[in-house]
């Protein structure tokens, strides 16, 4: 089972083998939000079946959310259901796939965990690294998934709310590290929310501090180190991760898990939630 990362000649090992696979690719453009799908139809692993961020790992309708901001998450119950009608079943190793440095790729490795699947991984570097492995490409639209029955099992990620963070601001039980850029952390600009700042006390490691240039994520023990060095006396186990909508903030989370330091948990609002949430104070700097 793999749990965290796979590389390209893990999965090509696993592909041969005659395992049972499902692939999914996630990948996505923030500012252009049919740029992902393009970008599947160009080139993709054969086999790979494409997820949305908005379609399928977001609730934008409002009618079944599970946290609020500009990507709320789908209910589980909801997630399950989709995980499902994706060809995902509860005895499949499933991969996840993207071209961002598993920005997206790793908000779907969250919400498989948050289903109660274990045997989710992220492609470490993504389809870039595959293709430098010499994997096999395929393009066009990927053909329908065949429907499997998906059984939603207790969670094995967790969400951190509102209204607990606001009820444990300055206490030594909780840790928040957010993920966008440090510009935007202190406030000096803010291009999608309404409100420029960050949350009281929050620490920030922007989420590109954690994979290399070419996408893979930094080896365990450099990861080990940097997370400690941020977080000084803090626990490990305080931590909760956020950004603006709870996408980004994941590469730091799966990252952590990677250093070995636990399966921290997730403000799945994040900035987006907090700013638009009356009486939530702000702080820049």
């Amino acid at each position: 089972m793999y749990t965290t990362l796979i590389t390209p000649a893990e999965l090509q090992q696993l592909m041969g083998s005659g395992t049972p696979v499902r692939l999914l690719d996630a990948s996505f453009e923030l500012m252009k939000p049919d740029a992902g799908a393009a970008q599947f139809d160009a080139e993709h692993l054969p086999g790979s079946t494409y997820v949305h961020l908005d379609h399928h790992l977001s609730d934008k309708t409002g009618a079944d959310r599970a946290s609020g901001g500009r990507h709320p998450l789908p209910s589980r119950e909801t997630f399950a259901q989709r995980l499902g009608e994706l060809g995902v079943a509860n005895d499949v190793q499933v991969v996840v796939i993207d071209r961002q440095g598993a920005n997206y790729a790793g908000r779907l490795w969250w919400m498989l965990k948050w289903c109660g699947h274990e045997a989710v991984a992220v492609l470490d570097g993504g389809l870039p690294a595959w293709k430098a492995q010499g994997g096999a490409l395929a393009s066009g639209p990927a053909q329908a998934a065949t429907p499997a029955r998906f059984e939603l099992r207790p969670p094995l990620a967790h969400l951190a709310t509102t209204d607990e963070i606001a009820g444990s601001l300055g206490r030594p039980g909780l840790t928040l590290i957010d993920a966008r850029a440090a510009a935007r952390f202190r406030g000096e600009t803010e291009p999608l929310d309404p409100v420029a700042g960050h949350i009281p006390g929050a620490l920030n490691r922007p989420f590109v501090q954690s994979v290399m240039a070419d996408g893979r994520f930094k080896p365990a023990a450099e990861l080990r180190a940097e997370f400690e060095q941020l977080l000084g006396a803090r626990d490990p186990a305080s931590v909760v991760h956020h950004c603006g909508s709870g996408v980004s903030a994941l590469p730091n989370l799966l990252a952590m898990e990677i250093a070995g330091l636990g399966r921290t948990r997730l403000y799945a609002g994040s900035w987006s939630e907090w700013c638009n949430t009356p009486g939530m104070p702000v702080a820049q700097g």
